[in-house]
């Protein structure tokens, strides 16, 4: 035989052809040409064998084992053919499979279905859902649990909500919905696309509950970061189940529940439970979620223990333990452990690089990210969004917001995430322009704002300082439904906040069904800053009643509010909850107790508690200088300036304006002097607008006009208006005609319609007897009507109001 001919539809295989074939089919063919009473069952296992083995490595190969299955008479064999169509369709080849299913004449169940898992493992989700379209069509077969299963999961991955819910009707139609496996699929699908409400339902209607629904459940749960405490409750119910207990699986979703909130009593307890049941031995994934489950909860040193007695460590552990470091801010150690990870030939993942990448954004740290940036292009990795994002926040942190632009404009598939980054980089940068103008752009890309870009919105608003904005955004969120999301209630009540409308402010905080620490700490921050203490002071009586734990962030607020009462035994309260909850080392808590004591009247209470700081930070000395100031003790605040300059601590614009306000009310002329003189020649710091305010105000007491009106020259001439003020008012208590004439034609200059400089200059004239010159201003003044209108009482301004609406009844 000179030539092997092949009749299967495909083009003539020549001999020449076949030798190329592997041996295992050479000697299938032989039997099957050599043997007239070959058993069918053999031939195909054959078959089944080279096809899900590695020799049928690309499409040609398969075509040729086709030929011959064609040729061998099984071409309507079903599960042979159920191989051959994954074959093809793992080649992506759906044309030659779709052809492979609709020659086999006898379309059974187990077809459908095999076919269903096949296209389902090879990733042609779409391909699952129209054939489970045909499936319902087709008169002769029920759908069953496993059609229902894959064509769920097939849901699942591509996010076909709408299909889901129909494939959930059909298990109700032929009554499934109770079979455990279905029952857990749709839980799956529910928790990922539904809600954890529907899944709960379905859960609660599964009858067959086993180990697999009773964990989909929990899993569920656990994925849910508000209702991660509802898996614990759900395994109870599991452990009352007769015969049921909780797998690896459920275990590692109960992990996860206890790192989300953080229940570390709950975590240690599924921890103890592996031990005793020799769950957690020799199992990477178990003792990683278990790794992360300690870091989450704070105790980064159980979770470095169970690190260490990890057999094989992937590079998944040496990732929970990177994150770990990364988010208790110990950048160092994380930069250490990647060195070690290093060391045992450990390449690094996506998720090594991002979170190096985050350690250094979070710590300043460029000189180490650009390290990092330089291995990516040398190693030449391909970065997905989440790394590529890392390294935009990196740049943007670190200062270099123009790089992190750059990286940013070279992406093409860029998400809300991304733009969420390069917005935040531009706030904290301060270019507000910038980070409107990219907003703009993702709207335009057609890309929906998330709830961190809303936060993003209502911080431009209020930096920008318009309101208009705000309200916009406002309006959205109440369009959107994201008006229960607490983080935005905040962000919002901060903003009206920031805005004076704090009436505004106050109905956002009352419609917050779920306030948290936040919540309470941002109103009160605001009733705080807008001046309305006794509001914040019983805003945060309600808040003990809420038994909520006040933070830093609480107190200084109230200290504030305590402050501009001047409330001394609250102010006392304040600082024995302090003790109590061992506060006391805590600087910002007590940098606002010293300013709280000194303007309760309080000084020596202030200077204790200065004294018994162990480490004073700056802003504790320039705190106390202040509040010597503040209390006329000058010679006190000028000995504690040069205490802190023997220390070692270098003044800032904060002491210096502390210092020469202190000089400048307590008539110590040369020595506030002298210490202006020092700013730029000892301590090379250009005095602001506010320190040339003060020396102006210190030398025109003293009488040294000439002088303070030489620094007047140094103000830009819209911040001279107070300063000239200050000076004109010195003229006249010193009797300075020539330096007040100066001045006061200055100041007219600047403000021709301001009354009260007519008539100090009027003043200083007349007092001088030069009152030709004092008649000359009045006249004027009188010429522009710039006379001072006279006074009413808000007794008679009320009256007059309630006038007008009684005229109206």
């Amino acid at each position: 035989m000179k030539m092997l001919i092949l009749s299967s539809g495909y083009s003539p295989i020549k001999h020449k052809s076949l030798c190329n074939l592997p041996t295992t089919l050479i000697k299938i063919l032989h039997y099957s040409s050599t043997n007239k009473h070959h058993p069918e069952r053999l031939i195909s296992d054959k078959f089944v064998s080279y096809l899900e083995g590695e020799s049928c490595k690309d499409i040609n190969s398969l075509k040729k084992v086709h030929a011959h299955i064609i040729t061998s008479g099984l071409k309507n064999h079903v599960f042979l053919g159920s191989k051959l169509l994954v074959s093809y369709a793992k080649f992506d080849n759906l044309t030659e499979s779709k052809r492979v299913f609709n020659t086999i004449t006898n379309k059974n169940q187990s077809l459908w279905n095999s076919t269903l898992v096949g296209y389902f493992r090879t990733g042609h989700f779409i391909e699952v859902l129209k054939l489970y379209c045909d499936f319902k069509e087709h008169s002769n077969i029920c759908i069953d649990s496993s059609s229902i299963t894959f064509g769920l999961k097939s849901c699942i991955v591509i996010g076909s909500v709408q299909f889901g819910r129909g494939i959930h009707v059909d298990a109700l139609k032929y009554n499934l919905q109770r079979n455990g496996f279905v029952g857990s699929t749709l839980i799956g699908f529910y928790s990922k696309h539904g809600g954890i409400t529907d899944a709960r339902q379905v859960f609660d209607e599964t009858s067959e509950r086993d180990v697999v629904v009773y964990t989909a459940m929990i899993t569920g749960y656990a994925a849910q970061v508000s209702d991660s405490y509802e898996a614990f409750e759900v395994v109870r119910l599991m452990q009352n189940e007769d015969g049921l207990d909780p797998n690896r699986v459920t275990l590692v979703s109960l992990l996860q529940a206890a790192a989300n909130v953080e229940a570390y009593k709950d975590g240690r307890a599924v921890h103890g439970y592996a031990i005793r049941r020799k769950i957690d031995s020799f199992d990477e994934i178990f003792e990683t979620s278990l790794m992360d489950m300690y870091s989450k909860c704070g105790d980064l040193k159980m979770s470095r223990s169970v690190f260490n007695r990890m057999h094989t460590r992937c590079v998944g552990s040496w990732n929970a333990l990177i994150a770990a470091h990364v988010q208790m801010g110990r950048p160092l150690e994380a930069f250490e452990l990647f060195q070690m990870m290093s060391q045992e030939d450990i390449l690094p993942d996506m998720i090594t690089l991002a979170n190096l990448l985050s350690s250094c954004g979070d710590m300043k740290f460029l000189r180490q990210g650009k390290s990092i940036h330089a291995y990516i292009i040398r190693k030449k990795v391909q970065l997905d969004l989440v790394a590529t994002t890392a390294l935009i926040e990196m740049y943007s942190k670190c200062n270099r917001t123009n790089q992190g632009r750059i990286l940013f404009d070279e992406i093409k598939a860029q998400d809300v995430i991304m733009f969420n980054v390069m917005v935040s980089g531009y706030l904290q940068a301060g270019f507000t322009d910038k980070a409107l103008e990219t907003i703009c752009g993702m709207i335009k890309a057609g890309i929906k704002p998330d709830p961190a870009t809303i936060l993003n919105l209502l911080s431009l608003s209020a930096d920008l300082r318009e309101i208009r904005i705000g309200k916009e955004v406002h309006a959205y969120i109440i369009r959107q439904g994201m008006g229960s999301n607490v983080d935005i209630a905040n962000q919002l009540l901060s903003m009206y906040a920031k805005f004076g409308r704090i009436e505004i402010a106050r109905k956002i905080f009352n419609r917050i069904t779920r306030r948290d620490l936040v919540s309470w700490t941002s109103m009160i921050t605001s009733y705080a800053q807008n001046g309305y203490a006794s509001d914040a002071l019983m805003l945060f009586q309600l808040m003990q009643e809420e038994r909520l734990q006040p933070d830093l962030v609480t107190l200084v607020s109230l200290l504030q509010a305590i402050s501009r009462l001047g409330c001394l035994s609250l102010a006392k309260e304040v600082h024995g909850h302090i003790y109590r909850n061992q506060l006391e080392k805590e600087l910002l808590i007590i940098n606002s107790l010293l300013t709280t004591y000194a303007k309760c009247g309080s000084l020596d209470f202030a200077e204790y508690l200065f004294k018994s700081v162990v480490k004073k930070s700056q802003i504790s000395w320039n705190t106390m200088i202040s509040a010597f100031g503040m209390h006329g003790k000058c010679l006190e605040a000028l000995d504690l300036f040069n205490q802190m300059l023997k220390e070692g601590f270098q003044p800032d614009d904060i002491t210096f304006t502390s210092i020469l306000s202190a000089c400048s009310h307590g008539g110590y002329v040369e020595e506030g002097w002298r210490v202006f003189q020092s700013m730029a020649e000892k301590h090379s710091i250009t005095p602001n607008t506010e320190h040339y305010s003060c020396a102006i105000d210190l030398l025109s007491r003293s009488g040294r006009l000439k002088e303070a009106y030489g620094l007047v020259r140094h103000l830009p001439p819209r911040e001279r208006t107070s300063a000239l003020d200050a000076l004109l008012s010195s003229c006249r208590v010193y009797g300075n005609v020539e330096v007040g004439d100066i001045v006061g034609r200055e100041l007219l200059d600047l403000d021709p319609n301001n009354s009260a400089t007519y008539v100090l200059l009027a003043n200083l004239y007349a007092e001088a007897g030069e009152w030709g010159a004092a008649a000359r201003i009045r006249e004027i003044a009188k010429a522009k009507s710039s006379v001072r209108q006279p006074g009413y009482s808000m007794n008679v301004l009320l009256d007059h109001h309630y006038a007008k609406l009684l005229s109206k009844c």
